[in-house]
């Protein structure tokens, strides 16, 4: 297991990114809904910092392109995003949070279909 930080420096709604080696993708650590949860830190549809994104109802919003991350699964729930990033196990003891790097793919899911607009129909 790996320290990220203490219990009290990450609040509701808070994220704390970990770098561990360079062989390791970045991890971020995230509180929500009462949870700890930990994702690949980097969105899989484009390079950015998901632990810059807004965390709110066991999801974070990526801060490029607005895709939606469940914290519990990594699947996301909307385009850009059609790749589920990979979860972390999450434990806190002794006022600290730690993390364990997972060594498994992300799980693999059907890409992301949006849904046809009323104007789409029309023209089908």
């Amino acid at each position: 297991m790996i320290p990220v930080c203490r219990t009290e420096d990450l609040p509701e709604g808070g994220a704390v990114r970990i770098e561990i080696d360079a062989t390791t993708p970045a991890i971020a650590v995230f509180r929500s809904e009462g949870g700890l949860y930990a994702l690949d830190d980097t969105c899989s549809h484009q390079d950015a910092s998901l632990s810059d994104g807004w965390v709110e109802n066991c999801q974070v919003e990526c801060p490029l392109h607005a895709a939606l991350f469940d914290l519990r699964t990594g699947v996301p729930g909307c385009l850009p995003a059609s790749r589920p990033v990979r979860t972390h196990e999450v434990t806190e003891a002794d006022g600290m949070i730690h993390v364990r790097p997972a060594t498994r793919e992300p799980a693999t899911r059907e890409p992301v279909t949006p849904e046809p607009t009323a104007r789409e129909d029309a023209y089908a």
